[in-house]
């Protein structure tokens, strides 16, 4: 694989948190100027390439992949059209993982899950869901997320205190295990059903 194409996927997979010189550096073993080389070459192949949606954009020494402005439109109607759809699978069970351990990371959420999870994430911060909570007092500084009050009226829960207590096995050890996401999804499908009861 090129070190180009390695740089790219790296960009990808690291989502809105974005990725560092060094940390690429440390993840290709690629040198620094290299590294800035494939970087320059990566932004100079989206901006000339009018059919690509895609653009590279640097703050400080944190690189991320973005959409282009021209798309904008299109992505915002995804987005809000229409917000009574149902949730998906993945969006409920990140949902689930932030409402019962946040605030909490988008790569904490990721570690639970075993997969990246940036572009749902971002479906629930635009849906209402979810918002942000600051940052964590540690390199990089990673947004933390919580749930919103529209997430309450969502679900037609008074307060956080209204969701089922985790099974046993969901201690905070375990939510980092390959079964983690799922204990979380159960007791907040638990809490989704007794609510549709109800209604």
């Amino acid at each position: 694989m090129s070190p180009l194409a390695q740089i790219e996927s790296l960009l990808f997979v690291s989502g809105d948190e974005g990725i560092t010189v060094a940390d690429l550096a440390a993840a290709t073993g690629l040198m620094r100027p290299a590294i800035l080389a494939s970087l320059e070459k990566l932004a100079q192949k989206y901006a000339a390439d009018t059919d690509s949606a895609l653009e590279l954009m640097v703050n400080d020494t944190t690189y991320r992949l973005v959409t282009k402005a021209g798309v904008a439109p299109v992505i915002k109607h995804y987005f809000e059209n229409p917000l009574s759809t149902s949730l998906s699978p993945a969006s409920l069970e990140v949902l689930a993982i932030i409402a019962y351990r946040q605030p909490i990371t988008r790569i904490e959420v990721d570690e639970i899950r075993g997969v990246q999870s940036a572009s749902t994430v971002q479906k629930l911060v635009l849906r209402r869901l979810i918002e942000d909570a600051g940052r964590l007092d540690e390199p990089g500084r990673p947004k933390l997320y919580r749930t919103s009050d529209y997430f309450l009226d969502y679900f037609g829960l008074q307060q956080l205190a209204d969701l089922p207590p985790l099974p046993a096995a969901a201690t905070p050890s375990d939510a980092t295990t390959d079964e983690g996401g799922d204990l979380f999804l159960q007791a907040f499908n638990q809490q989704l059903n007794q609510s549709g009861d109800e209604s």
